[in-house]
């Protein structure tokens, strides 16, 4: 359900939220387990403004593009606050940046203040000062940090805006004043999984329209974990859903996620596949150490878990439904399952709160929703944890669409889809070939549900174009509809489901079309794999490149010391193959097209900022070409070219 949204920008939210919130704690920074440190709505706001008359008495103009080199910290927010409050649109970025990417994109978005994080990203924007044209001002946000000469502590700018507001500047509410819906909120150059990074321009008006959409009701007694990169369009948008709401931010890290999880018990937080899928992996290892009864013990209040869910799933429409369902069929199967519900409902109240609760003690207990996005969950994943009553509300998104398009949700928990659409959005499913719109289409039965093609997107959500390239902007949107290069169809659930990358599919040389996307998913629950990617365009079958998980080698007795070393063990080998065939076969749903042929185990893990990006997608440009002897090498007898 659409709500009602006050504020027109970025810079009134802001304000609103501080005259509603005041003292209330808005974000916290760790300093150890059970220590944090707030800040409140009111004191970010005023810093906020100090820090923006700071910029604009530095030069900074309006609709300036003020860069941020850094990731999830209450510097960072402080910065984008300022930022916004003087009319700017900021350009972030991780602080693994690299040097091509950071002399890219100061140079392409003709940035000319820029914060930095670190002490090495420091060192790195003054060595490559003399390539970086425009950049005048740089500003330390670390206050650990010492800002070397050229560079201004985040300190020292903060008390001098106050120092000019004290006096009577009033030169940021009027800037203020002066914001317009259709100005540039953010200007995000996407980490690319192919080709040169682009200049997503997303407006105040779409981060608005998020702001109305997301589905996810918070108030100010919430806690919200942040653990994604914070220059990531999904989790900006639930940190400023938060701000609207009232509720606090805690920042987390990779290491003491755990930790923190089981601290702070957050109500809801934005996550990725990654998280789910780690999280997993430590708790059926956990459970294989565990004692024989609770093992079995669990496996029953799993089982009923999965028998109660599912009935309750049929009984309120929410099982997935890809064909149509005749009448008679859900006329004699409605009565089974609430059967079934019936019967169920007793033993799995009783090992839900005895055994099912101390599983979801892992995240700290309290989470009432969590949405997973920036890349396919796993279904196996997916189910795992709803049935174990962690509601998570896998959710679709560009950052060309601000980013959410659909997501579940409570109502609509249908497993296997990415859920029904957000207000004032439209979507049509195309033929990749044709053009010919397949869904909606009164032609069609159905309305056309069930059809499967490109998705294309049309809403207020949709960004206003990439920064300096119009013709990419133009093959990109037609006529309001983005192009978002996947795959999907709309199920008779009225939700969506995604079935991969129209880019990234494969057509084998006996014309043969495959997405690798639900072939990769699948061995990446292998023991044995830590990354995994299709390959064979254009050849007769496809093969996977695969990066090795030592860990699991390991718990077969294999205790090689590196992947050179492992990759080399025929045992190995052995052990992979025989995990593939059992993963990848026709039993499994998979056709005989879809099955590998042959693998490669790869003697280099995948890195974020080389084979990965932020989100630990696969930049397939770059592994391809890094690979590329050994790919050949696959495809070298001539019978399989």
């Amino acid at each position: 359900m659409k709500k009602a949204i006050p504020a027109q920008n970025a810079a009134e939210l802001y304000r609103l939220s501080a005259e509603r919130f005041e003292a209330m704690p808005a974000f916290a920074t760790r300093r150890q387990a059970l220590d944090w440190e707030p800040v409140s709505f009111r004191e970010l706001y005023e810093q906020g403004l100090d820090l923006a008359t700071g910029l604009i008495d530095m030069g900074v103009e309006a609709r300036e593009h003020v860069a941020i080199f850094g990731d999830n910290r209450f510097e960072w927010i402080l910065a984008d606050y300022a930022i916004q409050c003087c009319g700017a649109a900021d350009v972030p970025r991780g602080r693994d940046i690299t040097d091509d990417e950071l002399i890219y994109i100061i140079n392409h978005a003709q940035v000319q203040v820029a914060f930095v994080e670190t002490e090495d990203l420091q060192e790195k924007i003054l060595r490559l000062r003399s390539k970086l044209s425009g950049l005048r001002e740089i500003i330390m946000l670390d206050p650990t940090v010492k800002a070397e000469p050229g560079v201004h502590a985040l300190h020292d700018v903060l008390t001098y805006g106050n120092r000019l507001r004290t006096n009577g500047d009033t030169r940021t509410k009027e800037r203020i004043s002066g914001i317009q819906s259709d100005d540039l909120f953010t200007l995000i150059y996407t980490s690319g999984t192919t080709g040169v990074p682009k200049g997503v321009m997303l407006t105040h008006a779409n981060m608005m329209s998020q702001m109305a959409a997301i589905p996810i009701s918070l108030s100010c007694t919430d806690r919200v974990l942040s653990i994604l990169p914070i220059w990531h369009i999904f989790e900006r948008v639930f940190e400023m859903y938060t701000i609207y709401c009232g509720s606090c931010t805690y920042y987390s890290g990779v290491r003491t996620v755990g930790e923190d999880l089981r601290n702070v018990e957050p109500t809801f937080m934005g996550s990725a596949p990654r998280l789910w899928e780690g999280l997993h992996k430590r708790i059926m290892e956990g459970l294989k150490k565990a004692h024989p009864v609770r093992r079995v013990l669990f496996h029953i209040a799993y089982f009923l878990g999965s028998q109660y869910n599912n009935s309750l799933h049929y009984i309120h429409g929410n099982h997935l439904k890809v064909k149509h369902e005749p009448l008679w069929s859900r006329m004699f199967l409605l009565p089974a399952n609430v059967f079934r519900w019936l019967l169920v409902l007793p033993w799995y109240g009783f090992f839900n709160a005895v055994v099912l609760e101390s599983v979801r003690l892992n995240t700290g207990g309290s989470l009432k929703a969590t949405i997973s996005g920036g890349g396919a969950l796993p279904q196996e994943i997916d189910r795992f944890f709803n049935t174990i009553g962690i509601p998570v509300l896998e959710g679709y998104g560009l950052t060309e669409t601000s980013p959410v398009v659909a997501v579940r949700t409570e109502k609509q928990r249908v497993i296997g889809t990415i859920g029904p659409l957000v207000p004032d959005t439209e979507v049509r499913i195309v033929d990749t070939k044709t053009e010919e719109v397949l869904y909606p289409n009164h032609k069609l039965p159905h309305e056309g549900r069930g059809q499967s093609g490109e998705l294309w997107v049309r809403g207020p959500q949709v960004m206003k174009g990439y920064y300096r390239q119009p013709e990419l902007t133009e093959k990109t949107i037609k006529n309001g509809w983005l192009r978002t290069g996947d795959l999907g169809m709309m199920t008779f659930n009225d939700c969506l489901k995604i079935l991969g990358r129209s880019k990234s599919t494969i057509v084998l040389s006996n014309g043969e079309n495959l997405e690798p996307e639900p072939i990769e998913l699948r061995l990446a629950q292998s023991r044995y794999i830590d990354h995994c990617m299709v390959v064979g365009q254009d050849k007769k079958f496809i093969a996977a490149l695969i990066v090795p998980n030592l860990e699991g080698f390991r718990e077969r007795g294999i205790m090689a010391e590196s992947l050179p070393e492992l990759i080399r063990d025929p045992e190995a080998n052995r052990l992979m193959y025989d995990d593939i065939r059992q993963k990848i076969s026709s039993y499994n749903g998979f056709k005989n097209y879809e099955c590998l042929r042959e693998f490669r185990l790869l003697p280099n893990t995948f890195d974020v900022g080389e084979e990965l990006t932020d989100l630990h997608k696969m930049k397939r440009h770059v592994i391809t070409e890094k690979y590329q002897d050994t790919i050949l090498d696959i495809y070298s007898n001539g019978s399989s070219q």
